[in-house]
């Protein structure tokens, strides 16, 4: 009897085991970063600047020297982004951007920084925007 309870003690515990999951949610592969920190990038030079908005949007106002390929159609046009320097991608208020980075982790791309705020705080805080 007691072999009974013994085993039916540990197949209890096996099941147990089997629900308790060890693994971590994935990382975010791409950097948060304030539309300060984009600033510092932007005036060093060392970036591409890509702007996830619509059409519409962009003529409105950009950052100047920004490339725009909405992120409706990023996927299709992941060829005119350069592999090889780091990445900056803004939108209106940072959800877009967030979006098309994971896309472009992705697609291997690896130095993917998001503007959080997006145009928005960059235009409040009196940076400079292209029309």
């Amino acid at each position: 009897m007691k072999k009974i309870h013994y085993i039916a003690l540990l197949l209890i515990l096996f099941s147990v085991a089997g629900c308790i999951s060890t693994t971590q949610p994935p990382e975010k592969k791409y950097t948060d970063i304030s539309f300060q920190q984009a600033k510092e990038m932007i005036d060093s030079g060392e970036v591409f600047i890509l702007d996830v908005r619509t059409q519409e949007e962009y003529d409105a106002g950009h950052i100047r020297g920004s490339t725009l390929i909405p992120v409706q159609v990023l996927k299709e046009r992941l060829d005119e982004i350069p592999k090889d320097k780091k990445i900056l991608v803004y939108c209106r208020t940072g959800g877009r951007s967030a979006q098309a980075s994971e896309i472009l982790v992705n697609n291997g791309f690896k130095e993917i920084y998001n503007m959080k705020g997006g145009i928005t705080d960059w235009t409040n805080a009196g940076y400079e925007v292209v029309k």
